[in-house]
């Protein structure tokens, strides 16, 4: 009979290399908000991927990066403290040289005694003989345990992925039923969904100021659950930008947010948004404690 191996496993990096695509490939499902900008992860998200013989908790952090704001510090630090609870570490890179956020991000990964692996996403925006000279490069930098190409989008090497995590992980029980595959609870989730219908409608600055507080949450007799959602902006100018010509954009943010809630739930969903100022709120700890920032 076949050893049941479980574990954790971080998956690190700079913004943006596609650490929550990973995620959502690996499992499936939709568990992490995913958007062109960078540093859309902002909080921990647990993904659980049962297997026949394994189960393997893998935490996806924010982009670890020089942070401006206490916001990034926060950011910042959960990112760093994943790295101290799990079995193994995947230090997801993009198929060129080594930038200065990833040597910055390997700096923090030379003070943590585990296992690490390299992994080379987006192979399918580079020809094959592109891919030799990043190894090169990076094992040059870190002696790696294992270096695996893959494609988060195109699904390519996930499998070797998996079967090669499972190798390093312990013996041990599994760690939770077989159809779960997050632990995030669902207000958590509904509040990102909401975030990243704001960050895939507005540019600039105001996707980066903006943050969202699920205020009520009510399941009504009637099946439906009524969510009232507060999206706080730093700016005045912002909380135009937001709402729109007449309310269009917050409309269209809402009736987005409220399709992929109802997917999430099940259920029906009657949402309300409120768009409130909090001036420099990604500075103001106080504020950051109650957004759920240590």
């Amino acid at each position: 009979m076949k050893t049941f191996r479980s574990g954790y496993v971080s998956l690190v990096g700079r913004p943006n290399v596609g650490k929550s695509t990973l995620l959502n490939t690996i499992l499936g499902e939709k568990v992490a908000i995913v958007t062109p900008k960078p540093q859309t992860t902002r909080n921990r998200i647990n993904g659980i991927k049962t297997l026949p013989h394994a189960q393997i908790i893998f935490i996806d952090t924010p982009g670890i990066h020089k942070p401006r704001q206490r916001l990034g510090e926060a950011m910042n630090r959960i990112a760093f403290e994943a790295l101290e609870e799990v079995d193994i570490v995947l230090f997801m890179v993009e198929p060129e040289a080594p930038r200065s956020g990833d040597l910055f991000v390997l700096e923090r990964i030379r003070q943590v005694d585990k296992p690490v692996f390299l992994l080379i996403n987006k192979l399918d925006t580079v020809k094959k003989n592109a891919i030799l000279p990043v190894i090169e490069a990076y094992s040059k930098l870190y002696p790696f345990k294992e270096i695996i190409p893959l494609s988060a989008l195109k699904t390519s090497g996930i499998d070797v992925l998996l079967e090669t995590v499972v190798k390093y992980i312990p013996e041990g029980p599994k760690l939770y039923p077989d159809d779960i595959v997050t632990d995030q609870m669902e207000r958590f989730m509904a509040a990102e969904i909401i975030r990243e219908k704001i960050m895939e409608a507005t540019q600039e600055e105001v996707p980066y100021s903006s943050a969202v507080e699920i205020q009520q949450w009510q399941e009504r007799d009637d099946g439906v659950v009524f969510i009232q959602a507060n999206i706080y902006i730093e700016r005045d100018g912002q909380k135009g930008i937001i709402i729109g010509n007449k309310g269009a954009r917050l409309k269209s943010i809402g009736t987005k947010a409220r399709q992929d809630i109802e997917g999430l739930l099940g259920t029906r969903v009657f949402l309300e948004l409120w768009v409130k100022i909090k001036k420099d709120w990604r500075s103001d700890e106080y504020t950051l404690r109650e957004l759920g920032f240590r």
